[in-house]
């Protein structure tokens, strides 16, 4: 799958989900639109159900946003179909007697050399550049406070029983926040978005290495199997997206 923006970069990717080893039900979802420059990953709460109908929601809607005329633009329509799912998850909500129906979610836009990360809980999205792995997103959870507060360091937090809790979800409040951050692309950066059942699996050392070479397909496959060789208690939801410049020496 590849697309041409603007300014000679290229792009390519490759998406897995899986249910994983512990779970009967998987309420990820994942989202590749390479033609028009845009990638989600969303992981569902709130019983199987509705986990389900949260992340699928999620994916549904933005399956439907326009080819945008610039990036403010872009980022303005994701922005506008997150809350308008926000809206619509609330209202299911209601029908059910006031049921959780949420999904974190983590998009990549790219619109010819700049790129934006849309994100809410603690789905991820982490950026590969010259063998260097670098988390482009802050967790929307109530670890990663006590992190910033300078409560737990960041191994206390990954074993900590508050682990799970998250500040921030779509679907989940009436007011939905969502974070948005903006970078420069050049040709070679790679991409992962991932929901949380890949890094509570696979360390980020671990996703460095396999990050550091091969194709998307290959790199998917294989932190799919890593994750497949230990406990996989999560659903897994993963994506890689590789940006090139055909036309560099």
């Amino acid at each position: 799958m590849n697309a041409t923006p603007p300014k000679r970069l290229v792009w390519s990717s490759d998406s897995t989900t899986h249910v994983g080893k512990v779970r009967k039900v998987n309420q990820d979802a994942c989202l590749e639109r390479p033609e028009l420059g845009l990638w989600a990953v969303a992981d569902g709460m709130g019983g199987h159900e509705a986990g389900e109908l949260a992340s699928a929601r999620i994916v549904e809607h933005l399956r439907g946003v326009g080819q945008p005329a610039d990036m403010d633009q872009f980022i303005n329509s994701v922005v506008d179909t997150l809350q308008a799912v926000n809206r619509d998850l609330r209202e299911e909500s209601a029908r059910r007697h006031g049921a959780t129906i949420g999904s974190t979610v983590a998009v990549l836009l790219v619109f010819g050399d700049q790129c934006a990360c849309i994100w809410a809980g603690d789905s991820r999205v982490y950026g590969s550049r010259g063998g260097r792995l670098e988390r482009l997103t802050t967790d929307h959870s109530l670890v990663e406070e006590y992190v910033a507060q300078g409560k737990l360091n960041p191994q206390e937090a990954e074993a900590s029983p508050a682990a799970n809790v998250i500040t921030r979800a779509v679907g989940v409040e009436d007011l939905l926040e969502l974070d948005v951050r903006r970078f420069d692309l050049t040709g070679g950066d790679r991409f992962l978005l991932c929901s949380d059942g890949l890094f509570k699996e696979v360390s980020e050392p671990e996703m460095a290495e396999q990050l550091a070479g091969g194709t998307c397909h290959s790199v998917v496959d294989g932190l799919q199997a890593t994750y497949l060789q230990r406990q996989a208690r999560d659903n897994l939801s993963l994506v890689v997206v590789d940006i090139t410049n055909p036309f560099a020496a």
